[in-house]
């Protein structure tokens, strides 16, 4: 089971053992804590990742750091979700006023006349 927390709102000076160090101070334990970073500046982008043990550890950590009070700004933690893989693609504009993905099956006939030439050529 996965227990991680997503800990946004974060200022860009913030590591992981900044985010351990709280933990620890507050009583609270995490498997792995990570700040993502931009790939090609290395600063970070204001939210991590915080794997918590338990269910009942992954609540604690949201409620302590949820809108708690960080210099100007108010953090965020909320149950992370799922990661998006090479198979959940944005949907453009269509899909996104139908809600879904349209169906295309092989023996659905193109929709344009080029569409159609490039099928007869294949």
């Amino acid at each position: 089971m996965n227990f991680t927390v997503f800990l946004g709102n974060l200022p860009t000076w913030v590591t992981a053992d900044d985010i351990k160090g709280w933990l620890t101070a507050e009583n609270l334990v995490a498997d792995s804590v990570k700040v993502i970073r931009n790939h090609e500046t290395q600063e970070s982008k204001g939210f991590a990742f915080v794997e918590a043990p338990t269910a009942d550890e992954m609540q604690a950590i949201i409620r302590r750091f949820d809108r708690a009070p960080l210099e100007d700004r108010l953090l965020r933690a909320n149950p992370a979700q799922p990661s998006k893989g090479k198979d959940n693609k944005p949907l453009d504009r269509a899909q996104q006023r139908n809600g879904r993905r349209p169906r295309r099956g092989k023996d659905q006939a193109p929709k344009t006349a080029f569409g159609a030439e490039l099928a007869k050529a294949l």
